[in-house]
């Protein structure tokens, strides 16, 4: 019986392919070996991905923040803190009852000197986080105890300027001051939103401020309806004077805490508003 001639390791590990590139079998083996680990490792690292995407054990990446870029803001801004006059309502504990559309929006003009605004609509948004745009001012509301966004939107009777005012129901105080003094330099990467970005996109040169007033923030914004730069007939300060006679709202909540009387009327003194429908509790059109 003719014994069959064994095959060396070597020739187990032939390969063709592998011979012409002048390696020997046993580097051929070595070769094999390392790419069958690798495969391994592979195979490993895919179920580890898979098993932790159902169990949850990877958390999922979180997304870049949105592009600002085209977002509409104000070119200036300037801050005040809130006056001594606004102690009585310095916590929101003192003056619980929650905002009303009709109570800041429901005076359909307002006037300051010869300039006079028309409400052309108003909003009120029970999420701070829907009104404005930007992650940062949005977590700086919410840590502000931010409840309440009111929105107002006015334009002269010509309609060339616009101005837009925004009432914030904060916890207190410090949380208002620190607000407006924040969007100092915040307002470039966060500002309230455009109520009507049709009538008023706010998209030009625009103008703006903030007014602490106990645990409100008041936030005012004016600008030209064709968006170009104020000229020199184009007074902004009585716009946002004009605009601010919405505060009233909240000169009445002092008086309402304190216990102050009402200032009485001058003798002859026209106060009566136009009548209107009354607003729903959350938009008031014009």
């Amino acid at each position: 019986m003719t014994k069959r001639k064994r095959r060396s390791s070597e020739e187990g590990w032939a390969s063709p392919t592998l011979a012409e590139w002048g390696l020997t079998g046993g580097q051929q083996r070595l070769l094999v070996g390392v790419g069958s680990v690798a495969a391994v490792l592979a195979a490993a690292l895919l179920l580890t991905f898979l098993v932790n995407a159902i169990a949850g054990g990877e958390p999922a990446p979180t997304e870049a923040p949105p592009d600002t870029l085209g977002k509409a803001r104000p070119d200036l801004y300037q801050a005040w803190p809130s006056l001594k006059e606004f102690a009585p309502i310095a916590d929101r504990k003192a003056d619980g009852a929650p905002l009303t559309a009709q109570e800041v929006f429901g005076v359909r003009t307002l006037t300051v000197g010869k300039v006079s605004l028309k409400r052309i609509g108003g909003r009120l948004d029970p999420s701070c986080a829907d009104a404005v745009w930007g992650a940062e001012l949005a977590d700086l509301l919410a840590k502000a105890g931010c409840t309440q966004a009111l929105r107002g939107l006015y334009s002269t009777a010509d309609g060339a300027y616009v101005a837009q005012y925004t009432m914030l129901n904060l916890a207190g105080v410090q949380g208002a001051n620190g607000l407006v003094e924040s969007l100092k330099t915040l307002h470039s990467g966060g500002w309230v939103l455009p109520l009507d970005p049709v009538r008023a996109g706010f998209g030009g040169y625009s103008e703006s401020s903030g007014q602490a007033m106990g645990h409100y923030a008041g936030l005012v914004w004016v600008a030209r309806a064709d968006g170009a730069e104020p000229r020199e007939k184009d007074d902004f300060v009585m716009l946002g004077l004009a605009a601010r006679e919405a505060e009233k709202a909240i000169y009445r909540r002092v008086v309402a805490v304190a216990g102050l009387p009402a200032v009485p009327a001058q003798p002859g003194a026209d106060t009566a508003q136009p009548s209107e429908p009354a607003p729903s509790e959350t938009t008031i059109s014009p």
